[in-house]
């Protein structure tokens, strides 16, 4: 188009219905890719639990016990005090698995406060809430 200066350019209503498109798209694409970020983090959880149980079993081949609740997940990564048959470490330090995919530590509970199981491995989910070991929301082994 040529406006009255004889130069080339868009109408300010061409300009505004690609905004309004754009903005349309953003917000239908937007939330579907938040919720696909949401399911991943979770499955990421599960398999990191998965993961650390097999850890700790090998730990308890090696020590005879699983790690208690005040020794916790660090004495994958370190000698725990006393410890004289110990082969770690079983988990590399810079690998962080502490840490569930939302950054809020893992909860370790051994003996295990669910009955059917050795030890509680659980990550407080999105929500970060502080409950018991089937609370709303954890994922746990």
């Amino acid at each position: 188009m040529r406006g009255a200066s004889g130069q080339a350019g868009f109408t300010l209503l061409e300009i505004l219905v690609v905004v309004a498109i754009l903005g349309l798209l953003v917000g239908l694409v937007a939330p579907a890719a938040m919720r696909q970020l949401g399911g991943a983090k979770t499955s990421l959880a599960k398999q990191s639990i998965q993961r650390l149980g097999g850890v700790l079993d090998l730990y308890r081949l090696d020590m005879g016990d699983y790690p208690t609740t005040e020794q916790g997940l660090q004495a994958l990564v370190t000698r725990p005090a006393g410890a004289t048959v110990w082969n770690g470490p079983y988990l590399k330090a810079d690998q962080g698995p502490l840490a569930d995919p939302w950054n809020h530590p893992y909860l370790y509970r051994y003996p295990a406060s669910r009955p059917g199981r050795d030890y509680d491995l659980c990550s407080r989910g999105p929500t970060a809430q502080v409950g018991d070991a089937a609370g709303e929301g954890m994922i746990c082994n």
